[in-house]
């Protein structure tokens, strides 16, 4: 009997692998400036410190809460967890420091978001790329 329920996980879990369910993750993810913006090119620990509040040279906009590109920027540029991202913006809310980055619903967003503003950064999915943003660092 246990050995069937772990023949059926174990089949369920590599059916999940092949196609992928297992493991939501984009292919890559980009920081993405105004097209007026003089930065060229910029590693994502820099980024990172416009999306903790660490500098106020950039505006950043972030992606919807609990959406998958989200959680991926925080881990691989933020190097943090989405509750570890909230917890360092409440404290500078109510410091008075600063305000979180607005949200957008998806990548067509930030980057309106984006070519309307010249001070704006954001991130989007590669391939959403096209001539109304400028891409300054490629995050794999």
């Amino acid at each position: 009997m246990k050995r069937k329920i772990f023949l059926r996980f174990f089949l369920a879990t590599q059916v999940l692998l092949l196609l992928g369910i297992a493991s939501p993750a984009f292919a890559e993810l980009v920081i993405v400036v105004n097209p007026q913006n003089p930065a060229t090119k910029m590693f994502p620990a820099q980024a990172a410190q416009f999306f903790l509040g660490g500098s106020v040279l950039f505006t950043p906009v972030d992606q919807a809460e609990n959406s998958p590109i989200r959680a991926e920027f925080y881990k691989k540029v933020l190097e943090k967890e989405p509750a570890q991202v909230q917890a360092i913006w409440s404290r500078i809310v109510f410091t008075g420091k600063g305000k979180p980055p607005k949200e957008y619903k998806s990548s067509d967003q930030v980057k309106k978001a984006v070519s309307e503003n010249v001070n704006v950064i954001g991130y989007i999915e590669k391939s959403a790329v096209d001539d109304t943003v400028k891409v300054i660092a490629i995050v794999p």
